[in-house]
């Protein structure tokens, strides 16, 4: 193995933000159907709460400063108490014998309680919440970060996660390498070194990552 650190995202990468999205997300949904201050379809809308921070969803279909701040205030003070479970595949994540780190965007409370509910703080060394509601600190902030504080060059790091346009762009702007981690099926086309199943993570590694 090649990589002295994996750094992973949590949601849609650990596992389906879908499971619980809509238990979860329940009052948020009720209050921008209910504030009707936006543009788009409320269904679309709903999807894309599940795959992309709030903010960005509120940028994207145009919500009004209320809905924005009331459904920024309802989230900060959100909690998952709901049952959880990772993806069936994170159990090869776990067997590899190999540092790794969390990196996740999101608000800290609700973030911190994924964490528990899935059980999963055991498998990594470290555990970043990129929280845009507290810093202004980004993904590839923290990236940066910890190849500075852990004195690693960029060849010992592998990022992997599901969103081209976060942490896989995050990292190729350092020189990171990274793998889409798509099993939903979100970006069939990319042009990425692209799995949907973690199982397929180890032929890469072993092969040293050509």
């Amino acid at each position: 193995m090649t990589k002295k650190f994996l750094i992973l995202d949590l949601d849609n990468t650990i596992y389906p933000v879908s499971s619980i999205g809509h238990e979860l997300f329940k009052p948020l949904f009720q209050l921008i159907e209910k504030n009707g201050e936006f543009s788009g379809e409320i269904e679309s809308i709903k999807k894309a709460i599940m795959r992309k921070p709030f903010q960005k969803v509120a940028e994207e279909y145009s919500f009004s400063e209320k809905l924005l701040k009331d459904g920024l205030k309802m989230l900060k003070n959100t909690i998952c108490s709901m049952k959880m479970s990772t993806f069936e595949d994170y159990e090869e994540i776990r067997k590899m014998p190999v540092e790794k780190i969390l990196v996740t965007t999101g608000f800290t409370k609700m973030q911190r309680s994924k964490v528990k509910q899935l059980n999963i703080k055991k498998d990594f060394k470290e555990i970043h919440i990129v929280d845009p509601q507290i810093s202004q600190k980004t993904k590839r902030d923290v990236f940066r970060d910890i190849l500075e504080r852990l004195d690693l060059k960029t060849e010992d790091i592998l990022v992997i996660g599901d969103d081209p346009n976060s942490e896989i762009k995050a990292a190729n702007e350092l020189g990171i390498d990274t793998i889409l981690y798509d099993k939903l099926n979100f970006n069939p086309k990319s042009q990425n070194i692209r799995i949907t199943n973690f199982k397929e993570l180890q032929k890469i590694l072993s092969d040293g990552y050509k």
